[in-house]
């Protein structure tokens, strides 16, 4: 290996690092889209931390949070609480669904999600 072949691995692998560092360092860029009997109730981002209470017609009650660039449901009235129990989502694609209040929340925007599985 002669200098420059040094030098310009050392730049390639440099200029890898820099970019690596920059897609981690950069703010989640994510939207959570909240849909209730098929309409939209609102579009929400990632990037900033809240809590949002949404009820149905009957009285039913949902608290969904968003923090640390996921969102995941706080706590539901409904009876099985499945809504409760999914994993927070942050990645484009997932969702989270309550069926007894009908309401879905959904990442509209941002990273996509992997396939957790392969189909043939």
């Amino acid at each position: 290996m002669k200098k420059n072949d040094i030098y310009l691995a050392t730049g390639i692998l440099s200029f890898a690092a820099l970019f690596w560092l920059a897609q981690r360092l950069a703010a989640p860029g994510g939207q959570v889209t909240v849909m209730q009997d098929g309409q939209a109730l609102g579009a929400y981002s990632l990037a900033e931390e809240r809590e949002l209470v949404f009820t149905d017609g009957n009285g039913g009650r949902n608290i969904l949070v968003i923090q640390n660039g996921e969102a995941y449901m706080k706590e539901a009235d409904c009876p099985d609480k499945l809504c409760v129990a999914q994993k927070a989502i942050s990645k484009k694609g997932e969702s989270i669904i309550c069926l007894p209040h009908r309401l879905a929340v959904e990442v509209t925007a941002g990273e996509a999600a992997q396939a957790d599985a392969v189909a043939r």
